[in-house]
């Protein structure tokens, strides 16, 4: 069995709730008992959180193109070869060609298909061949932007004379002042960085004639939408391009693209949900004590790679503390670390150092890695969508994950 499920013996306990057990937040019919402090919540009914994985079957994409047949400058050519790069993935094969040719684009797509190269190979090309070419890209998240730069530099070299700068927060602010003074013609940060620096008067936008917007809809989920709106208005509108990435297309994103971008054409890879491939259960308790037996049985083996959600730094670090005491390698992610304590930590998880890693959601939205093989909410989600992000990191690359979100027996009204 690949996980204890919320519906057998190592998921329910036989006692009776404790009246004395540790306070948890309501999700369903029942008494009510006093809360944890953490975040207001919605509330989710909790046969929303069970559901059983679907077998998506991928259709053949059959490329128009290779990496070779780009019109690219030598340089990116020989990276690309480099880094054992021939077949383009759906993304990148049908948004390269047009966007090297200067066209606005949308695309759709999820995490995990390429995107970045989609757009870090054209805004490339244009610096390398334009030499007065200025660009910006903008991520939801430090650690995406640190990983969108990352990938990007991957395909320069130093003949390549590009300077950069990342504007993120959790990072000191002097470094970033000197890199602006240089005048970089790579920008990449997130939207609140971005703007203080705008508002600081140390970042100019007005030469700037590409920008990059990734992971919309995780931008303006994230309340990001007046930022975003900020930073595009102080860059010209007259021959900018604008490439905007997003894994859908709801109003809040379709007005942003609608105001920002010029007759742009419309790129859609995104094949189903990404929890479909999820299977998806509920582990019951009794009481605090109860619930961390319950999760050490699902940590119990080794070979999983695990993401764990509680609510509040202190509650993060509370139970890494427990976790590491019982043997578990862990650690944790929030915003109260810096940013190159959260760097560690996830490289660690990254490089499977440790199997287990416990995170705030706010630090959560830039964990992308690969072989998550479960995700667990100790503490559950404030939203639904929160909910889908979270187990979305689960099941990729057609693997099945597993998500178990962890609900309090006496709040559901059952008894045992």
């Amino acid at each position: 069995m690949p996980y204890n499920s919320g519906n057998n013996r190592y998921s329910r306990s036989k006692r009776r709730p404790s009246a004395g057990g540790g306070a948890s937040r309501s999700y369903g019919g029942g008494s009510r008992r006093p809360a944890r402090k953490g975040p207001k919540k919605d509330y989710i009914a909790p046969e929303r959180f069970i559901k059983a994985a679907k077998q998506v079957k991928k259709e053949e994409y059959i490329p128009q193109n290779q990496f070779k047949d780009f019109t690219l400058h030598p340089t990116i050519h020989q990276q690309i070869t480099r880094k054992g790069f021939e077949t383009p993935s759906p993304i990148q094969d049908q948004v390269i060609p047009h966007a090297v040719e200067g066209k606005d684009i949308i695309g759709l797509a999820n995490t995990g298909t390429g995107k970045t190269m989609a757009f870090g190979i054209p805004v490339i090309q244009k610096l390398m061949t334009d030499r007065r070419a200025r660009a910006i890209i903008m991520a939801p998240t430090r650690e995406l932007a640190e990983q969108v730069l990352d990938e990007i530099r991957s395909i320069t070299s130093r003949e390549s004379r590009i300077y950069w700068t990342l504007l993120i927060g959790g990072a000191p602010m002097g470094r970033q002042l000197r890199d602006l003074s240089r005048n970089p013609r790579l920008i990449v940060g997130t939207p609140g960085r971005i703007q203080d620096h705008i508002e600081r008067g140390s970042l100019d936008l007005s030469d700037i004639d590409t920008v990059v917007l990734d992971e919309v809809d995780r931008m303006l989920d994230m309340g990001f939408v007046n930022s975003i709106r900020r930073i595009l208005e102080n860059a010209p509108t007259q021959d900018r391009q604008s490439l905007f990435f997003s894994a859908t297309m709801d109003p809040k994103v379709r007005t942003i693209i609608d105001d920002f971008t010029n007759d742009a054409m419309t790129v859609s890879v995104v094949s189903g949900s990404t929890t479909d491939t999820v299977e998806q259960d509920v582990v019951y308790y009794d009481h605090d004590d109860d619930k961390l037996v319950k999760l050490r049985e699902q940590l119990a083996d080794g070979n999983r790679k695990v993401l764990i959600f509680d609510d509040t730094r202190r509650q993060v670090e509370k139970l890494v503390r427990s976790l590491n005491n019982e043997g578990f390698a862990s650690e944790s992610i929030h915003g109260g670390k810096n940013q190159s304590q959260r760097r560690r930590a996830l490289n660690k998880f990254k490089e499977n150092h440790i199997n287990i890693l416990v995170a705030t959601d706010v630090a959560a939205r830039g964990i992308d890695v690969d072989g998550i093989t479960h995700v667990i909410n100790y503490s559950t989600p404030q939203t639904y969508s929160d909910y889908t992000h979270r187990i979305g990191r689960a099941g990729r690359a057609g693997n099945t994950g597993y998500a178990l979100t962890f609900l309090e027996a006496a709040a559901q009204g059952r008894r045992y």
